[in-house]
């Protein structure tokens, strides 16, 4: 598909629906537009009904309501139209090959209206990633973190920051290129300039000093289940789970590979993970699973260590720790700083999952990071070691030096915007963008 194409694709599900939404974009959704309904393009803007007919042989299509929209004011920045049909499927698929046959007109490749509004600067690549969050949120922390996103908080932020480097960077080139002027200041960092840079380092260094909540959030808390064998870690994830997901047996070393469980806990994704109980074992599989339950309890947000009466206690792990004194109904209250529960009964998992979701919640917070995706914090980090340069030593490095290393920072916010450098990216990104977005 050429970026000179118009493209065209549903824009909502598959299957049997009230209202088909399909949209066009690029110079060709005029005249496609004329060709459907056999008559000039209705007023901008509004939504219009009429009677769509394939344009070779005049069949009657559809009666929907259709809206012209020209650019450069649109979702992409370019002429679109829609089409707002019945939503059965074979309606759908009618209207689609009709536009099929159209000349000038390309089915979309996933995410390619989004990446025709990055080109045209209709969104960045902040708002862009907001978007394809927003998309994959599964629970309300992540919705809120994505439409702020999608809003243009990251995007602002380093929008101001970049103009004011701008304006060093412009001090530090007119003092290299008129050094000779009366009116040109021949100091290549003046001390407001070095304030102003140091203003912008550490308005980054804060945003980033966030225990990286933003990419936590995104991809989920993960809770790992773990102890010894026939300790209740998967009569707990299936408690908490309300379903069976875990097999239960008596039989030590039932579990040997990491069973997972997706939950929205108080807004935040919560990843529970059940593990193999931890014991030294003869046998290669379930050794294997011990190895597997190691790993996870090494990559864990908070390990729930599992410990039944006269059980041992939790050895020295590298994660948060809360320890949980399974099978209360027969052992009565746990030891002080342990939960006891219950799983049989449900005694105790209300404050389980409460102590969960508030740990969880002060690591993850409500949605409100500035930086969510580790691409936007190394480039951030990036800036941030050019700044603490041109802040520490600007005064003693040469002038070409200091404004390198100022260009250099400007660079890496214009990668985070998606201003440079970020071809490759750009590719991965949209294609895992569905069709029709």
């Amino acid at each position: 598909m050429l970026s000179s194409d118009s493209i065209f694709a549903p824009a909502t599900g598959y299957g049997r629906t009230a209202v088909a939404v399909v949209r066009i974009s690029g110079p060709q959704a005029g005249p496609a537009l004329a060709s459907l309904i056999r008559s000039p393009v209705p007023p901008a803007r509004r939504l219009s009904l009429r009677i769509l007919r394939e344009p070779a042989t005049g069949e009657l299509l559809d009666h929907a309501l259709v809206a012209w929209l020209p650019g450069p004011g649109t979702a992409t920045g370019e002429d679109m139209v829609e089409l707002h049909l019945h939503g059965g499927p074979a309606v759908r698929a009618a209207v689609l090959r009709c536009l099929g046959g159209l000349p000038g007109l390309a089915p979309a490749e996933p995410g390619a209206f989004t990446r025709r509004a990055f080109l045209n600067g209709r969104m960045d690549l902040t708002a862009v990633e907001g978007l394809a969050d927003l998309i994959d949120a599964e629970t309300e922390a992540q919705r809120r973190q994505a439409v702020r996103q999608l809003d243009g908080a990251l995007g602002r932020a380093v929008e101001g920051w970049r103009v004011a480097l701008l304006d060093v960077l412009a001090g530090t080139e007119a003092a290299l290129d008129f050094s000779d002027e009366g009116d040109v200041d021949d100091e290549a960092l003046t001390a407001s300039g070095r304030a102003a840079a140091a203003r912008v380092r550490d308005a980054i260094e804060i945003a980033l000093a966030d225990g990286r909540r933003g990419e936590r959030l995104r991809d989920g808390f993960t809770v790992v289940l773990a102890g010894a064998p026939n300790a209740g870690k998967s009569t707990l994830l299936n408690a908490l789970a309300r379903r069976d997901v875990a097999i239960v047996s008596e039989i030590p070393g039932t579990t040997r590979d990491a069973i997972e469980v997706r939950c929205d806990l108080g807004g935040l994704p919560v990843l529970l993970v059940d593990t193999a109980g931890l014991r030294d074992s003869t046998d290669a599989i379930e050794a294997e699973g011990v190895a597997r339950s190691r790993r996870r309890i090494d990559q864990a947000d908070l390990v729930l260590w599992l410990r039944e009466p006269g059980g041992e206690v939790p050895p020295p792990l590298s994660a948060p720790v809360l320890v949980v004194a399974t099978k209360a109904d027969l052992s009565g209250l746990g030891a002080g700083g342990e939960i006891p529960i219950s799983a049989r009964t449900g005694a105790g998992l209300d404050r389980l999952l409460s102590e969960i979701e508030r740990i969880a919640g002060s690591s993850l917070g409500c949605g409100d990071a500035l930086v969510t995706r580790e691409r936007q914090r190394l480039a951030l980090e990036r800036c941030v070691h050019h700044l603490d340069r041109v802040v520490v030593n600007g005064a003693a490095n040469p002038a070409e030096l200091v404004a390198e290393d100022l260009r250099l920072a400007v660079r890496a916010l214009g990668e985070v915007a998606g201003r440079v450098g970020v071809e490759e990216m750009l590719d991965r990104l949209f294609a895992s963008f569905c069709i029709g977005k």
